[in-house]
């Protein structure tokens, strides 16, 4: 305090530790110990001290409110820190045995000795922290009391200060009690298990957004995620929340695990390990906002969700820190969005005066897309992804969740199906996969081959162990017409929708296509969601990608063959629909594609040829060769001569492996292509532009290589103990940015050389084995080359001679 006084004992306890001077002494001690010093002081360590500015100040009128910084400072040392303050060692031995980290064993040993010594004053803990050696955590009290004491309005910035330490300490103990375990949602929203976010919280992989997609679409978004994976670059948690933004703003699919990190981020923060400088941080979920549209400022919002703690304290004056999760499931986001348009709901304005304070903002991907054109006041913004589980979140889920006598069937799967290693990231469907196997009697391991087989066990697995409840079999349960009905409507609700591209619906919306909505209503959730605002219900389908999917059975089984090729919207779905084509009876879609008695079954190789053709004939070659792709690999379809005349319609085909492709696309391809190359087809060019190459990406280069017309290296790569075999008409190695070595060369590119006919190359100005380049090339098959070398093109070997052996010269 910068006008109280210190005893001399102090000075005396502080010179014997230091081993200093009067002066050294002096330099440790606050300011206001130099002006004026007591005159007569006792040893007591119990002793009071009477500040100059106020009557003797109570533990509870501030320091219970400054107590968790205090424990937070101390930390590890709060052993030492007890026996300092005289506990006993059963008193530690308690604390220690009865807390879990640093923190709270700290706070604990504080409480335990104002417990001892009937509530003793400010300045006996600050002359215990000075005897401690602590001088930066009294120079941090001292800091407050000068802010006070400085003031003109010393009484009312007091209790200003102590409101808010007490809400700040309130804040926190309500987070830790409240949010140190979540529910984890299994598949879809029914039954919960805990999970311990301090203690076991499962590391997500979060990636920089700013220059993510935007796409307002919402049935892209699994598609989009499964192409982010490949290309982004990790940020760790600490290097996000450690630094002080104005405003983060965090995208991710439905299911991602957005809410693991915002709670994590709750309890870090009332843990004292970010945001340090923040004394309020409030948590407001959406869906809940929802149910106050009449609300107008931000105070009444905080007197309805935090009534017990902000009691009537006016925020406005203060700095606070906003968290806002689920802003897709924000009712009036399109009046958010556009300031412009008459809002009739205050809810708004509200919401929009966030924006004046530090907040962080979670949504799925399209609702963080569009809000940031809105988010334009502060430019110290981070905008971030939620990609999942990493690598070890999955491992760590998988050791942790699973039986110990599926864990192998599990971490096979998830090696060898790419589809099931690329959703295992999303915790909702690696929940789901876990318990599937875990429940399974299967004795292989080929569990979810391909997408739509991994969302057809996901929906039956829901529907049998939450809807219906029966621990029964499922080919049972789809023999009753009943289920069968049931799913029918669910599929008829989602491909209605999908088609009018509706995220949230009312209740009448879905009456004009089901009539019998109320009988069904209760038992339709879990695949869908209900919210109750002042206005009524409505609406939303729990999970995107299962709403996607649900729309695809409804096409296969009520829609005719051109119906569906005629629906632009329904494009998306052409790999699940082609998907349910799979023929494979050991694969639970079966169940899924006759559940309409009304209409004939399909033809399943009429319907699969008919998107194989259109896809074919597209304009846009790329993207629908892709699809093409897909389609073909769902449907797990052999190469039948209707399509390999398809197939040929196409004058050529080809392959890239690069970093932007995703797992996913290229076990498609590796299927694709082992047919294609089998019937004798020869690929028109394979261009590689990867350096280090996964499995899958090795087998699709064999695959490739071995009847291909024309290969490009734009990248030196990374593939020992297998040379290619086969004639290639054309070669290029594009590799001028790249110094390698002699040896490099030699192993990864010379077998290649040596099976062209024709040879592009174009090498970096300072590798020194140019002359071993031309002997290699001399002794080939070669018939024509250009080698781009030291920026001039050389076309036969007199050349190139003569111009190294004049670089030598000089």
């Amino acid at each position: 305090m910068g006008n109280c006084l210190f005893s001399s004992s102090v000075k005396k306890k502080v010179k014997k530790e230091s081993g200093g001077d009067d002066d050294s002494v002096k330099s440790l001690l606050p300011k206001a110990e130099e002006k004026k010093e007591h005159k007569e002081d006792t040893e007591d360590t119990n002793e009071r001290f009477t500040p100059v500015s106020r009557n003797e100040l109570a533990f509870d009128d501030l320091i219970s409110n400054y107590c968790g910084e205090i424990s937070y400072n101390i930390g590890s040392d709060w052993l030492r820190w007890g026996r300092h303050l005289g506990l006993s060692d059963s008193d530690l031995d308690n604390i220690g045995s009865d807390n879990k980290n640093c923190y709270e064993k700290a706070d604990n040993v504080l409480k335990k000795w104002k417990q001892k010594n009937g509530n003793p004053s400010l300045e006996q803990l600050k002359k215990k922290l000075l005897a401690f050696d602590r001088l930066d955590i009294v120079n941090k009290i001292e800091k407050i009391f000068e802010e006070i004491s400085s003031s003109p309005n010393k009484e009312s910035d007091f209790s200003s200060n102590k409101d808010l330490l007490r809400m700040s300490a309130e804040l926190k103990k309500f987070y830790l009690e409240y949010y140190g375990k979540i529910s984890e949602l299994q598949p879809l929203l029914k039954g919960s298990a805990d999970v311990d976010l301090i203690q076991n919280f499962v590391d997500l992989c979060i990636v920089d957004a700013v220059n993510a997609q935007r796409d307002a679409v919402f049935s892209v978004e699994p598609k989009q995620f499964l192409e982010n994976q490949t290309s982004y670059a990790p940020i760790p948690y600490n290097e996000i929340f450690t630094k002080e933004k104005s405003v983060i703003l965090i995208s991710g699919i439905a299911g991602i695990g957005k809410t693991w990190l915002l709670r994590k981020c709750l309890l870090d923060w009332s843990n004292y390990l970010i945001w340090k400088n923040v004394k309020l941080v409030f948590y407001l979920e959406c869906r809940r906002l929802n149910h106050y549209s009449n609300i107008s400022n931000i105070n009444e919002l905080l007197n309805i969700f935090y009534k017990d703690i902000v009691n009537n304290f006016n925020i406005s004056n203060h700095t606070a820190l906003f968290i806002i999760d689920g802003l897709d499931e924000f009712k009036y986001l399109n009046e958010l969005l556009n300031p412009s348009l008459t809002c009739n709901n205050p809810i708004v304005n509200a919401l929009a005066d966030i924006q004046k304070y530090k907040h962080v903002i979670a949504g799925r991907v399209y609702a963080i897309d569009q809000y940031l054109s809105i988010s334009t006041e502060h430019s110290n913004k981070l905008t971030i992804q939620v990609m999942g589980f990493n690598e070890n979140g999955i491992n760590y889920y998988v050791e942790n969740h699973v039986i110990e006598e599926k864990k192998e069937v599990v971490k096979t799967t998830l090696k060898e199906s790419p589809i099931a290693k690329a959703m295992a990231s999303v915790p909702f469907y690696l929940s789901s996969m876990c318990k599937i196997i875990n429940d399974s009697k299967k004795l292989n391991e080929n569990y979810f081959l391909t997408m739509t087989e991994l969302y057809a066990s996901n929906f039956l697995y829901f529907l049998q162990k939450h809807i219906i409840k029966n621990n029964g079999l499922v080919y049972q349960m789809m023999a009753n017409e009943n289920n069968k009905n049931y799913v029918l409507n669910i599929c008829r609700i989602a491909y209605k929708l999908f088609i009018e591209n509706k995220v949230i619906f009312s209740k009448e919306e879905v009456l004009l296509f089901i009539n019998d909505f109320n009988e069904v209503e209760e038992s339709l959730f879990g695949f869908i969601e209900r919210v109750e605002t002042h206005l009524g219900y409505y609406y939303q389908f729990a999970h995107l990608t299962i709403m996607e999917f649900c729309a695809s059975v409804y096409a296969y089984n009520c829609l005719s063959n051109d119906e569906i090729m005629n629906s632009e919207r329904l494009k998306s779905c052409f790999s699940m629909i082609c998907g349910l084509t799979n023929k494979n009876q050991n694969s639970l879609l079966k169940f899924l594609v006759n559940l309409n008695p009304s209409k004939r079954s399909n033809d399943e190789s009429l319907l699969l040829c008919s998107i194989l053709y259109r896809l074919s004939k597209s304009k846009h070659s790329k993207d629908y060769r892709d699809l093409f792709v897909e389609c073909f690999y769902e449907s797990q379809s052999a190469f039948t001569d209707k399509i390999k005349s398809i197939v040929d319609k196409q004058k050529w085909w080809n392959v890239s492996i690069n970093i932007g492709k995703t797992s996913y696309l290229t076990s498609c391809e590796n299927f694709f292509i082992n047919y294609y190359i089998k019937s004798g087809r020869m690929l028109t060019w394979l261009r590689v532009d990867k350096n280090i190459l996964s499995d899958e990406e090795k087998k699709l280069l064999i695959q490739c290589s071995t009847n291909v017309h024309e290969v490009t290296f734009f990248c030196p790569i990374n593939f020992e103990g297998w040379k290619p075999k086969n004639k290639i008409k054309e070669l290029s190695i594009l590799i001028s940015k790249y110094l390698i070595t002699k040896k490099d060369f030699e192993e990864n590119f010379l077998p290649w050389v040596n099976l062209c006919e024709e040879l592009n190359l174009r090498l970096h100005d300072d590798i020194d084995f140019i002359k071993k380049i031309c002997e290699w090339i001399r002794f080939s098959d070669i018939k024509r080359f250009v080698i781009y070398y030291r920026e001039k093109n050389f076309y036969n070997f007199d050349e190139l001679k003569n111009f190294t052996t004049q670089c030598l010269i000089l």
